[in-house]
């Protein structure tokens, strides 16, 4: 299915003089998962200058995960290893990041529950993610477990992360991601129970 988002957009523009080259969507993958990984490491570190390249990091490896999909779908490159390949790296480095700040912000005023708060928020985003995926295999082709309005994704919001930490505001975006993320992968199991009890139901 073509992203409608405006990043969706940006990334099959950029992607499509790619088209008739060596590059493939898995190649890019790849280059996600690497630069995702640097960022956190950068993030883990906690000094300015390393969350500051955290963050530019951070950056490149989110658009990536729009060009490789995007790259995939324009150059008739989809597949489901290439799929899977994708949504594997996104559902670790997403995580990662959480668990990478909170040991970055373990000299920070939260102190050494910042690395508490990064597991949990961390382990939550990785099961909501799980979830959602096993929730739209499960569903109607097409089907989404979180639509966006206005030109925007649910994810977008990880473009976010960058000028959040350059602000200094990590520690706001810990204790809220861990507030909401447990919210939402409950939120998301439940709509996976409701979906498999009502196809045995069905059955």
């Amino acid at each position: 299915m073509i992203g409608t988002s405006w990043t969706h957009r940006l990334a099959r523009i950029l992607v499509r003089p790619l088209l008739g080259t060596w590059v493939r969507p898995n190649h890019l993958t790849t280059l996600r998962l690497v630069t995702g990984a640097a960022s956190c490491l950068l993030f883990a570190q906690g000094s300015p200058v390393a969350v500051g390249w955290g963050g530019v990091t951070w950056l490149a490896s989110a658009f990536l995960d729009r060009a490789d999909g995007e790259l995939a779908r324009i150059g008739n490159m989809t597949s489901r290893g290439g799929h899977m390949y994708d949504y594997y790296a996104d559902t670790a480095i997403n995580a990662a990041f959480f668990i990478a700040i909170g040991l970055g912000l373990r000299h920070s005023w939260l102190g050494d529950w910042s690395i508490a708060l990064g597991l949990i928020a961390g382990l939550s985003i990785f099961l909501c993610s799980l979830f959602a995926e096993w929730l739209e295999l499960r569903s109607p082709p097409g089907t989404r477990a979180y639509s966006g309005r206005w030109g925007f994704d649910p994810d977008d919001a990880l473009y976010l992360m960058a000028p959040l930490a350059w602000l200094g505001w990590l520690s706001a975006v810990l204790v809220g991601a861990t507030i909401g993320a447990p919210l939402m992968m409950i939120i998301t199991g439940i709509r996976l129970l409701r979906l498999r009890q009502g196809a045995s139901v069905a059955a």
